[in-house]
């Protein structure tokens, strides 16, 4: 195991905020603080639920950084950032010859985690046969790199996360109903931001502050008339999107960045102009309703999950095939051209001369 491998596998916990900013001061956000106090010190898996954005990753760390193991490796895993043929050799690594292209010894990143963390972000991502092969690691802290004869044993925390019912995927038969009462000894609720309406101006302020530092900008804080239709938002996007909305201010300056993106400028079929001879195609105006509604339903879904189709046809429940068609149908922006228009952003946005890391 060389030292380069293991740095390119084992990440810094990175800046985390206050426990203040976390948490806040709802309830439900209360019993995780408290759950997580309890668990911190216990080897035992941990499963986190929650919608995408709010905040999986932050708890994920917590734990890990308060626990006997923090001094270890944390080892974050996206699953579905690694496509399916390569997630098994990068979790469980190698040896030299198993397979075409395997020039030499490569541990996987269960392996570099050994005597740390090992956080399975999205584990419902997971095909069957990997899932069985973290039962075993899970059951007697064992594993087996591709191609070897012999197991190896590790000593590893397991923290996992979804933004899915894993029972759901129990019923549906994507996800082995063994596995899930494994990861969920202590099972973490993530509650929306729309659930935290209270935790907002806070979060605001943290965020107007944490960028103003960022980017080198002076943004003002936001009117209260502003912080009110924050605070009435259903934040579908949860904390990432008044993260972002936020940024977006910081860069940009001024509130209308904000209440533009809140409220979508879009045909109101309630007000709907009737001509001279008083005749009205009720069919064709519901038709145009339900087409409006579902391109917005799409985008916003879309959105959420970054531009992964995939993902988002899951959300949907509906086929990708399916959402391809209705993609081009409703005159969305292909994958590409999002790339192009987030590439030619970031060169707009980007001080010049200064190293922007990536949140």
């Amino acid at each position: 195991m060389t030292t380069t491998s293991v740095n390119t596998l084992v990440q810094p916990l990175g800046e985390m905020p206050p426990d203040s900013i976390v948490f806040g001061h709802t309830e439900g956000m209360q019993a995780v603080r408290e759950r997580l106090t309890k668990l911190a010190g216990a080897n035992v898996p941990v499963l986190i639920q929650g919608e995408s954005g709010t905040g999986k990753d932050i708890i994920a760390r917590m734990i890990h950084a308060s626990s006997p193991w923090r001094t270890g490796p944390w080892v974050k895993v996206n699953c579905p950032a690694i496509p399916g043929t390569l997630l098994e050799s990068e979790l469980f690594g190698y040896e030299k010859g198993a397979f075409t292209g395997a020039y030499g010894v490569k541990p996987g990143r269960v392996e570099m985690a050994h005597r740390g963390t090992l956080f399975l972000d999205e584990i419902s991502e997971l095909d069957m046969p990997l899932q069985s092969k973290l039962l075993q690691l899970l059951q007697d802290g064992q594993f087996c790199r591709i191609g070897a004869q012999e197991d190896k044993k590790v000593e590893v925390r397991v923290v996992c996360a979804t933004n899915r019912k894993l029972e759901q995927e129990i019923e549906n038969g994507t996800f082995r109903a063994d596995l899930f009462y494994r990861i969920n000894v202590v099972n973490l609720h993530m509650p929306p931001l729309r659930e935290r309406a209270s935790d907002i101006p806070q979060l605001v302020e943290y965020f107007l502050e944490h960028h103003n530092r960022k980017y080198n900008c002076k943004a003002k804080p936001l009117s209260g008339e502003m912080m009110g239709v924050l605070r009435k938002y259903h934040w579908p996007g949860n904390i990432r999107e008044l993260e972002n909305l936020i940024k977006r201010y910081v860069i940009l300056g001024n509130e209308e960045v904000i209440s533009a993106d809140l409220s979508p400028r879009s045909t109101d079929f309630f007000n709907t102009e009737i001509p001279l001879d008083g005749q009205i195609s009720l069919k064709k105006l519901t038709r145009q309703a339900v087409r409006e509604l579902e391109r917005k339903v799409i985008l916003k879904v879309l959105q959420n999950h970054h531009w992964n189709r995939k993902q988002a046809a899951r959300a949907l429940n509906i086929s990708y095939r399916a959402l391809l068609y209705k993609i081009r149908d409703a005159g969305l922006p292909s994958n590409r051209m999002v790339k192009q228009q987030q590439q030619q952003h970031q060169e707009k946005t980007d001080p010049p001369k200064q190293d922007i890391a990536a949140d």
